[in-house]
């Protein structure tokens, strides 16, 4: 465990759930672990005893990706841990494709709601149809126009057009929206909905103050910095400013929530959690302000700046994303300039 996570109290020790199965950590609430074909290997998904509509069942929060290890382990919770009851309604925090990727099975099995953001809902159901953001030859000649200029790589990012669909091959027809500040009653409790960004367009996370319980989706982990990324259908976008603007909301909360994240263990030390997150940011920005004051600098070349180990394409792409989005940040600071260079690519310069 690194010094950071030494601060964060983990109320559940190592205890996770065993696959297939949900482990309760309040009155109603349960948790649900599933793998994921990735470094990050795992998602945390939320049952939650609801009364939606008349009907006796559960709120699922969040879903894993479409594949079929996945939903052979929410048949057999179906059948273990329901209690007998049904699936009542499907809220999505956000949609990346671990969060978003089952929904379509889980509403269609089950004929539930989803609730999600209008923004996510969107870019959900477009990117699910395209190659937008995700792959492509749009994707590859962004990242070239930041110096990914690795024939390999970019001939790669060029043939990953089916990449999100694979993982999300549809989303649900219809959907109710979720905004922040909203309060939704969930098996006779309020949550309250609270709007984040630059991780993702709108995402929602969900706090209840009787239960002391916040469930942070990726805009709050344990032991990982969430990704925050400039993609070529916003390519002038700042999100790390819009992410880390949005965690300070969370501030307003006390201290002793119990956080549920989408990765990770449920820790306490949510305030702690925040200003870890926020120093890690500053951390990095001086250092590719420094990178900037020896030579001008593409995403590219601060890649290793950012990252010390060796990434794959998968990692790679993310990193570039991240990359850009901390040059962007300095830069809508006034504290770099760019210019494009005769080979077309961005380069970043101390001012």
């Amino acid at each position: 465990m690194s010094p950071l996570e030494q601060r964060l109290q983990y109320p559940l020790g190592d205890t996770l759930p065993v696959p297939g199965e949900s482990l309760e950590l309040a009155d109603g609430v349960r948790w649900i672990r599933m793998g994921l074909p990735f470094q990050l290997d795992h998602i945390n998904l939320w049952l939650l005893r609801d009364q939606f509509e008349g009907r006796e069942g559960w709120t699922v929060v969040d879903c894993c990706i479409s594949r079929e290890e996945a939903q052979a382990q929410w048949e057999r919770i179906f059948e273990t841990q329901l209690q007998g009851l049904p699936i009542v309604r499907v809220i999505v925090t956000h949609m990346h494709p671990d969060h978003v990727g089952l929904a379509w099975w889980l509403c269609e099995r089950w004929n539930a709601p989803l609730w999600i953001s209008a923004t996510d809902y969107n870019a959900a159901r477009l990117a699910s149809q395209s190659t937008t953001g995700f792959g492509g030859p749009a994707a590859a000649d962004f990242f070239a126009s930041h110096g990914l200029t690795d024939p390999d790589a970019v001939e790669k990012i060029k043939a990953r057009t089916g990449y999100y669909p694979s993982m999300v091959p549809q989303v649900p027809r219809q959907f109710r929206r979720l905004q922040g500040g909203d309060t939704v009653s969930i098996g006779g409790l309020d949550w309250s909905c609270i709007s984040g960004f630059g991780h993702a367009p709108e995402h929602i996370a969900l706090h209840c103050g009787e239960l002391g319980l916040l469930i942070s989706g990726d805009m709050l982990l344990p032991r990982i910095s969430t990704n925050i990324s400039v993609h070529d259908i916003e390519p002038e976008s700042n999100p790390l400013r819009l992410f880390l603007e949005s965690i300070d909301k969370f501030r307003a909360l006390p201290e002793e929530t119990l956080v549920l994240p989408s990765h990770g263990k449920p820790f306490r030390g949510l305030h702690e959690r925040v200003r870890q997150l926020h120093e890690h940011h500053e951390e990095r920005l001086q250092e590719v302000i420094a990178a900037c004051k020896a030579a001008p600098q593409s995403a590219a070349d601060v890649l290793p700046v950012l990252f010390k180990r060796k990434l794959d394409l998968h990692q790679t792409t993310f990193a570039m994303g991240e990359s850009i989005a901390h040059l962007h940040a300095l830069w809508y600071d006034g504290l770099l300039s760019r210019r494009r260079d005769a080979d077309g690519v961005w380069r970043f310069t101390a001012t």
